[in-house]
């Protein structure tokens, strides 16, 4: 304190601030407590210009507090010397501190109004010291993005980072995480990727915050695996992730469907001695609850007690919602009321959850009282609660209610939003109301809400559902041009065309390289608001529409086009055009798109595969189809090439009853059995004429209980009845009527003729029509005139036998 007060600048103040007590001998009698010192601090910065070489003398005497307590009193009287000492203060790490830091950002963003505009005046300060050649650190532009983020002014804080190098200032670790932090939360992941670039180029240190802020926002953008990656190159760069991170990365997993790797990561995290809290149970318990292990989650919850997790109205809603999706309605609603016996109180989140199951399970009138519950109970409904109703009352086809809960949405000050007219337009076009459908879609910009990619797709499929291929591509290219054609026309022109996200990602990282971050931000960001742009959806309800209509050539045009606008096809897509293609008889091209598809690393789904051995047994070319299902089967990592082989083998020796056999014992052994294959076989046989293969393979099939379906009970029947095995074909009408199948009265009515006209198993026509009544069939308008005229015919035999015979 003596060494303080002997100071040239504290001598000069202290004679005109310090009083002179004669009765005080010592300098101890002086003595200053941090508020003496901040006074004398407060009149240098004050009156010396520039303050810096000034306070170099006297940065002994000061610490955090005092530091602390000359910005609050500056603060009141001059924000530019505040903001100029705050940047001096910060160079020291015995100075910094959160809280000065937190002052400042609230100067910013408390202060502005129109006459004093505390940014602008931060910005003069930085001006002047840069004339000054006085060096300014990082830390004024951490507070000043803090401070434009405060205000959601997203645009001047990306630009504030990206004038960093105007003032010769290099950002430090703080800068570049409050930058990506704002990046991510505006949803740009390509441009918070590229900065991310740029602190390894700089050989910046990474801490394990920079890691979790890129992880939660390559989670939330879908990219999950990449997030991974990341967590992983963190832990190769020797930073251990946090409690935190790991929620982050377990939760993107579980939203990403890969509960199983989640789970993997939480042991991690305890074996590394990081203690799971309540967020990380309930984002694990939300995975299992979201893929439908719902047993698994229960069981999950009995360990997690264990532990010490306590579950709340949060965990509850998770294994609500996953009891609802596994159709498990009737427990979900007691687990729904044993909350209240717990004593928790359901909150808007799990009353909309349940509204959600109870509509989805067509249970509207018992949703609609839950709602009514809930406004009771003092909770008031929001439009997603609401719209879980409306849909309900869609799906029902109770579309006048459904537009009545509309207009009651505004009753509780809320408003109906996009989603809210995405269901109504849905609705009306399921039920074939397609001129009210596009009359709430021209309504919809008027009334402040604009379609998203959903309302277009639903409008564009009840376009083409109704034949109206024309309009529906106007629609489509309504949606394409957006609110911002020319953005688009600009970015697909010229030498570097973006077309995808790849080429959209190396321009924004060469804009970050040449410091135009400013500029790549509001290019993602009018990208963004530019309007809904077509997906593959899209692309595939306006191929399908095509492909209905026969117009194949026009479906393929669309396949090219896609995929030059940076789009990929998708199962569904290539799946569609391989049908479209056989429908028109041009099943070598199908064949070959389906090649093309496998080499271009997309994996065919069953649904292909069974689409081409429909089409095949159609041909009649049984061993085609029969190969396709063996290939499938082997690009599936379950199953052993041995035993398809083995099947193989016998299918070529032309036993067909082994082949069969053997296929079953290694499908049955899957999750997901899929019965189709079979089913389309046996049609296949039946098609080829090959009745007594497939009346062997039907056998098989009920050896092993495996479900036959109507379609091909039908044409087994037909086949049957055609060869004369009427005994046959009656042992396969019993067994849809075990499975209670109704068939079509042109099936009945031949197998009641071809019975009739049997001399020997006329008698069975009379039970079969037994069976029938008892089935709930309506003879007499079942039967045909053909029909009756023979059982007439019988009928009389019959009576004039008995006649006889009495």
């Amino acid at each position: 304190m003596q060494k303080l007060l002997q100071t040239p600048i504290f001598r000069s103040i202290r004679a005109r601030y310090i009083p002179p007590f004669s009765t005080f001998t010592s300098l101890s009698d002086y003595a200053l407590d941090n508020h003496n010192i901040a006074n004398e601090v407060l009149t240098l910065i004050d009156e010396v210009h520039p303050m810096e070489p000034a306070l170099e003398k006297v940065t002994h005497f000061l610490n955090k507090q005092i530091v602390v307590s000359i910005l609050q009193a500056q603060l009141k009287r001059d924000p530019k010397i505040c903001f100029r000492f705050f940047i001096w203060a910060s160079r020291s790490p015995r100075l910094r501190s959160g809280l000065a830091h937190n002052l400042i950002v609230g100067m910013l963003s408390n202060g502005q109004n129109d006459n004093n505009n505390e940014f602008d005046l931060c910005w003069s300060v930085l001006d002047d010291m840069r004339n000054e050649k006085v060096p300014i650190l990082a830390d004024a532009f951490v507070a000043l993005i803090s401070g434009y983020w405060r205000l959601q002014r997203a645009e001047k804080a990306v630009e504030t980072f990206g004038r960093m190098k105007d003032y010769e200032c290099t950002p430090n670790l703080d800068a570049y995480n409050i930058i990506l932090h704002v990046m991510v939360k505006k949803d740009v992941i390509l441009l918070a990727l590229a900065v991310y670039n740029m602190m390894l180029k700089s050989n910046c240190r990474l801490s394990c915050f920079t890691f979790t802020i890129l992880i939660d926002g390559l989670c939330k953008s879908g990219n999950a695996q990449d997030a991974l990656n990341l967590f992983d190159e963190m832990s190769d760069k020797g930073i251990l992730p946090s409690k935190v991170t790991f929620t982050v990365i377990m939760s993107g997993l579980c939203q990403a469907r890969r509960t199983d790797d989640a789970y993997r990561l939480f042991y991690l995290m305890k074996s590394r001695g990081c203690s799971p809290d309540i967020v990380t149970y309930n984002s694990l318990l939300n995975g299992f609850c979201k893929l439908g292990r719902i047993d698994e989650a229960f069981a999950l919850l009995k360990s997690f007690r264990n532990d010490g997790y306590v579950i709340g109205i949060q965990g509850y809603s998770n294994l609500i919602d996953g009891l609802i999706r596994a159709k498990r309605i009737s427990e979900a609603e007691e687990l729904f009321w044993k909350v209240f016996e717990v004593g928790l109180t359901p909150d808007l989140v799990l009353y909309t959850i349940m509204i959600r199951g109870l509509s989805d399970a067509r249970r509207v009138k018992s949703a609609l009282n839950l709602l009514r519950d809930m406004t009771g109970r003092g909770i008031t409904p929001d439009t997603q609660c609401y719209n879980a109703l409306i849909k309900g009352f869609c799906d029902v086809g109770l579309l006048d209610q459904a537009q009545s809960l509309q207009l009651e949405i505004t009753q509780h000050d809320q408003f109906a939003n996009t989603c809210t007219y995405t269901i109504l337009v849905c609705g009306l076009c399921r039920n074939g109301l397609l001129g009210e459908a596009q009359q709430i879609f021209n309504d919809m910009e008027k009334l402040g809400c604009f379609p998203s990619i959903v309302t277009f797709n639903a409008l564009i499929d009840g376009l083409c559902k109704a034949g109206k291929l024309e309009e529906a591509h106007l629609m489509f290219y309504k949606m394409e041009i957006g609110k911002n054609p020319s953005l688009f026309l600009r970015l697909s022109q010229g030498a570097d065309r973006v077309l995808d996200s790849a080429s959209l990602q190396k321009m924004v990282e060469k804009l970050c390289e040449s410091g135009l971050i400013l500029k790549a931000y509001k290019l993602l960001v009018q990208l963004s608001d530019s309007g809904v742009v077509p997906d593959i959806r899209t692309y595939n309800i306006l191929i399908h529409g095509l492909c209905k209509a026969g117009q194949i050539n026009g479906a393929l045009k669309l396949f090219e086009e896609l995929q030059l606008k940076g789009l990929l096809p998708d199962s569904v897509t290539y799946g569609t055009l391989i049908d479209g293609l056989q429908r028109v008889d041009r099943e070598g091209e199908a064949f070959k798109l389906f090649e093309h598809m496998d080499a271009k690393g997309c994996k065919p789904t069953s649904s292909v595969y069974k689409s081409l051995m429909t089409w095949s047994c159609r041909r009649r070319k049984i061993s085609v189809a029969f190969s396709l299902w063996l290939k499938y089967l082997r690009s599936l990592a379950s199953q052993e090439n041995e035993g398809i082989n083995i099947v193989e083998k016998y299918f070529e020796k032309g036993d067909l009853e082994n082949a069969v056999r053997g296929l079953l014992e290694m499908d049955l052994k899957l999750r997901d059995f899929d019965s189709a294959p079979y089913n389309i076989w046996l049609t296949g046989l039946c098609q080829a004429s090959r009745v007594e293969e497939a009346h062997q393979v039907f056998s098989i099939l009920q050896e092993f209980r495996v479900n036959v379906s109507a379609p091909s009970c039908v044409m087994l029947i037909h086949g049957l009845c055609h060869e004369g095995k009427l005994d046959e074909a009656f042992e396969i009408f019993l067994y849809t009527k075990e499975k209670g199948y109704q068939l079509l009265p042109r099936i009945c009515n031949n197998m009641l003729q071809a019975l009739l006209c049997s001399q020997e198993k006329s008698a069975l026509a009379f039970e079969l029509l037994s069976r029938m009544k008892s089935m709930g069939y309506n003879l007499n308008t079942y039967l045909q005139l053909r029909t009756k005229s023979l059982l007439h015919h019988h009928w009389n035999i019959r009576e004039r036998e008995n006649m006889s015979t009495g």
